[in-house]
């Protein structure tokens, strides 16, 4: 037989890649719809609360790379990494892999990349480093030294200094402006404040060092200063997408003007009535100049909202229309419930501590609606301190975002220290607190008095410090404020009135924090005994608000407690919107500056967008501000004139 040649040949699977059409009209609704299919030019986007932005936002990522466009060609620009990587991940799923290849993150990740690249044209090392805060105030710190004396006691402190400076870059105004309008008490000290930033940047060019607000400053003197490197960044980032624009600052906004020169292709996605971070450095008017920047902007609302019931989207409305500068939107929704939002009323802010803290219990036991799924909401954090009380009285956990729990503040702590010590002088951790808190006494005379001390008479003896009349102001409060342990506030207010020097002296913001004071003493007066008061604010200790209704109940199961500002994006079953008394919710502050009332009208109308059934929004009837001493009593002015079918009206018996 004929000997056959026997060939092998490697076989290789061509495979093929099956082109899925995605149904636009069946997953969007019109005004979504309408967003998505926009492909050039100017378009600005007014997402109301809840209307789905980020479904939108995915959603048009997935057309244009459907329709051709390359992905390494579009930037989506978000202020968190995570949202980005959301955003690109769902696009990869409600179309392909190519999503992932967008160019998507932060504004400061993205200024990073391109500074790494260009560092040269800006005189910069392509391998600067990037101070974060800790290191940037450092760096303040070590500057500061050099320029002020010891015996400067009013001047601020490394982190004040770096906040103001943060300010006038993020605002775009010159440092004097932020120190004459938020630092006033830093007045006298402006020029050597100035001298101090001046030199903090000089240090970081000369060790080729970025902050935070450098990585936004050197992106957009690149693009002003170089027009190659601009037409070239333009033409490869064709197609821009923005989110969260309310919250952009006027920097940002200057840098996306600048990288869509080229196209006019801008897709800004945002809600004007969602703007409330202006103390961080947002500039509202971004979002409402948006047209007269870009040309020919076509405006498209998103109105349709998924997350709350028709009810609450009524009094939002309603909230809405009191706005002085706005896009006009009205939000509706398809979901029904019959529970009506209530404004309740309480005789005073124990009686709606109490009133919540039952009510929750109502809703978790007899309506089985989870404790994650409920949120007490403050327009600061410290209008939830005698809830937070009542809870742990209850043993209702909770968690606390957006501030401290009230005895986890420094200045708080220092505080309970010396009424600790009043009730109980052998509290040695408590007398090493107070103690450090006096000039010219460290850990090391700190301890060798404390023997000292123990043995009494301390008039007599030589004390082993610099300073010992201090010490002897401290034992003659102590001494004189323990016949008065039964008359709580009494012992309060004369702790308070000793320790406020040393308050103005250790904290440059104190004027905030003597508020706490303030609200510190109307706390003990609803007591007979310091030690029950006390007793009380340590049934919850730092970081343990955790506590089991019952036994056997879930652990990782807890009510949120949150500031409105912390809460933005998020969203609960039942929300109850606490303290909303005129002159709290709005500020007295905000009562003389048209900006800041509306931002304060926006930031209510954040809160009850957060609710999605079950809205309480309370109030006292007698609380007493010490700033102006007045009775505020009367609820918050932007629910004035809002009718009984909108806004039922409760009063607490």
């Amino acid at each position: 037989m004929e000997n056959l040649t026997v060939k092998k040949y490697k076989l290789k699977k061509v495979e093929t890649q099956v082109i899925y059409k995605i149904n636009y009209e069946n997953e969007l609704n019109l005004s979504q719809l309408e967003a998505v299919k926009q492909q050039e030019g100017a378009i600005l986007v007014i997402a109301g609360a809840g209307s789905g932005k980020t479904k939108t936002l995915t959603y048009r990522v997935a057309r244009l790379i459907e329709d051709g466009i390359n992905p390494k060609n579009i930037l989506l620009l978000t202020f968190t990494k995570k949202a980005a990587q959301e955003m690109l991940s769902r696009a990869a799923i409600v179309l392909d892999s190519r999503c992932e290849q967008v160019a998507g993150g932060t504004f400061h990740s993205f200024a990073n990349v391109i500074l790494r690249k260009y560092s040269s044209l800006l005189e910069l090392q392509n391998n600067f480093t990037i101070a974060d805060r800790p290191d940037s105030e450092d760096i303040v710190n070590h500057i500061r030294s050099n320029i002020i004396g010891k015996q400067e006691k009013r001047f601020p402190k490394k982190g004040t200094i770096l906040d103001i400076y943060s300010k006038s870059v993020n605002k775009d105004i010159p440092s004097c402006e932020v120190i004459a309008s938020e630092y006033k008490q830093f007045e006298h000290c402006t020029e050597k404040i100035n001298e101090i930033i001046q030199k903090y940047n000089e240090y970081k060019r000369k060790n080729s060092i970025l902050d935070y607000d450098d990585l936004l400053l050197y992106l957009r003197t690149l693009l002003e200063s170089n027009f190659q490197v601009r037409k070239t960044l333009s033409n490869q980032y064709k197609y821009i997408m923005v989110d969260e624009y309310q919250d952009t600052n006027t920097i940002q906004a200057q840098i996306i003007k600048l990288l869509a020169s080229e196209h006019n292709n801008i897709m800004a996605v945002g809600d004007d009535s969602q703007s409330i971070y202006s103390f961080r450095g947002a500039n509202f008017k971004n979002i409402l100049d948006f047209p007269s920047i870009f040309e020919n902007t076509k405006i498209i609302k998103l109105e349709q909202n998924y997350r709350s019931s028709q009810n609450i989207l009524a009094l939002a409305n309603e909230i809405l229309k009191k706005a002085v500068e706005k896009y006009t939107k009205t939000l509706f929704s398809t979901i029904q419930n019959p529970v009506k939002p209530a404004l309740i009323s309480a005789s005073d802010m124990k009686t709606e501590a109490e009133f919540i803290a039952q009510r929750v219990l109502e809703l978790s036991e007899e309506e089985n609606i989870p404790l994650n799924d409920i949120c007490v909401l403050a327009r600061s954090a410290r209008m939830t301190y005698n809830l937070e009380i009542e809870l742990a009285k209850r043993n209702i956990p909770f968690k606390k975002f957006g501030g401290m729990k009230f005895i986890e503040a420094a200045h708080i702590k220092d505080i309970i220290a010396h009424l600790r010590v009043i009730l109980n002088p052998s509290d040695i951790i408590s007398y090493m607190r107070i103690l450090l808190l006096l000039d010219g006494i460290g850990s090391q005379s700190a301890n060798k008095l404390l023997p000292v001390l123990a043995d009494g008479n301390i008039e007599t003896k030589k004390l082993p410090v610099k300073n010992p009349d201090a010490v002897i102001r401290l034992t003659q409060l102590i001494n004189n404020n323990q016949k008065d342990i039964f008359n709580p506030k009494k012992v309060v207010q004369s702790v308070i009135n000793y320790y406020e020097p040393i308050l103005k002296d250790k904290y440059d913001d104190y004027t905030k924090r003597e508020k706490d004071l303030e609200h510190f003493i109307a706390l003990s007066e609803k007591y007979t005994s310091l030690e029950d008061f006390l007793s009380d604010l340590a049934l919850e200790p730092p970081d343990t608000s955790i506590t089991d209704i019952e036994e056997g109940a879930n652990k990782d199961e807890y009510l949120t407690l949150s500031t409105i500002h912390s809460a933005k994006g998020l969203e609960w079953k039942a929300v109850f919107i606490i303290g909303a008394v005129d002159g709290r919710f709005p500020s007295l502050y905000s009562f003389n500056s048209p900006e800041e009332l509306d931002e304060e009208l926006r930031l209510m109308y954040v809160a009850v967008t957060r609710a999605k059934t079950h809205l309480a929004i309370t109030y006292p009837i007698d609380m007493f501000d010490y700033s102006t001493n007045m009775v505020l009593s009367k609820p918050s002015r932007f629910l004035d004139g809002i009718g009984q079918d909108i806004l039922e009206r409760w009063i607490i018996e």
